[in-house]
């Protein structure tokens, strides 16, 4: 796939205006200790899930967090970090609304994470503010910030996981390289490790600036700043040794989610049309990336689990059958049983 179609596929983008999205407004914040991370407000949303309030020094403002809870909690247990995509879960594009994966895991003894925020941010640490998006300084919430407060609130046993799809298969990918150790296993379906070669940097582009209305110059700069390069997970692939990886993608091709018939598809006819002309430029750029990735990860001796499927557009069907076939090696990372 060369630069200019997926210049041309920006511009569909555009002129179907898939995106919208809509920011979540959290209630006033209790002061956290100045220059410290701290949890700052926490509730029951039902019997299994407790929000937070965090609140973030790296970005001086309050992110929510929800936690799903192990069925027994009486012991110490792992966490699961499951990041959203693009939207951050900041819109309608989740986990949660769009799946069943919080159903699968609830028998699962893992305390499962969801940041609430980040939209188009690739949760990474932005270089300046951006007019449009804020501050961002995710990858340190996600390693340095967060962390440590999941494990003293809920007394875990220190071991975590990541998984992500679409920009956030992108991000759980750096953030390993980031904090070695910190994440035992990483599964990533549908995202792009390539971001600082002209194609990746362009698939990028697409989503923060063209989706997001953010501006890359205040996320790793001009194309030719080292910043890229220093947060591309295929470039620092070796640093990936030692970390369970799971790696997912499709075609492109039209499969079984991509069938219009009320059952799969929520949205209508131009939903449908967007998933799949759209969805399926978007997961045929993916799976080229992705077999990159594996070539080289092969070079470097580094063992990895790819699930590529011969069909499957850039949605939530797929994303969710992606995380059902990753459990085994994030359990194996997680160190719980690993029966799905």
């Amino acid at each position: 796939m060369s630069v200019r179609s997926l210049n041309l596929l920006c511009r569909s983008v555009f002129a179907a205006g898939t995106v919208l999205l809509a920011m979540l407004v959290p209630g006033p914040a209790t002061a956290a200790p100045e220059g410290a991370a701290a949890i700052t407000g926490s509730w029951a949303l039902d019997g299994r899930t407790v929000q937070l309030r965090v609140h973030s020094a790296a970005m001086n403002t309050d992110i929510m967090v929800n936690v799903q809870r192990p069925p027994d909690t009486s012991v110490s247990s792992p966490t699961l970090y499951l990041l959203n995509g693009g939207g951050g879960g900041q819109d309608s594009a989740t986990w949660q609304r769009n799946t069943d994966v919080l159903g699968f895991l609830a028998d699962k003894n893992v305390n499962v994470v969801q940041p609430i925020g980040g939209r188009w941010s690739y949760y990474t640490d932005w270089r300046a503010p951006d007019p449009k998006l804020g501050v961002y300084k995710w990858k340190t919430f996600l390693t340095a910030e967060l962390p440590p407060l999941i494990d003293a609130q809920f007394h875990t046993n220190g071991v975590n996981a990541l998984a992500g799809l679409s920009t956030s298969g992108t991000s759980v990918l750096q953030l390993p390289i980031a904090a070695p150790g910190l994440y035992r296993a990483v599964a990533a379906y549908s995202g792009c490790a390539q971001i600082s070669d002209p194609i990746g940097r362009q698939f990028v582009k697409t989503a923060v600036e063209g989706w997001g209305g953010g501006d890359t110059m205040n996320m790793y700069g001009p194309d030719d700043d080292p910043m890229w390069a220093a947060n591309d997970p295929y470039v620092h692939a070796d640093q990936l040794r030692g970390t369970a990886l799971f790696v997912s993608t499709g075609t492109g091709v039209p499969g079984m989610y991509d069938i219009y018939n009320g059952q799969y598809m929520q949205s209508g006819p131009r939903g449908f049309v967007n998933q799949l002309v759209i969805g399926g430029v978007l997961e045929a750029a993916v799976n080229w990336c992705t077999h990159n990735l594996q070539a080289r990860l092969d070079s470097l001796a580094i063992p990895a689990t790819f699930d590529f499927q011969p069909t499957g557009t850039h949605s939530w069907g797929y994303w969710k059958d992606a995380l059902v076939r990753s459990w085994p090696v994030l359990a194996a990372g997680l160190g719980v049983p690993g029966g799905n």
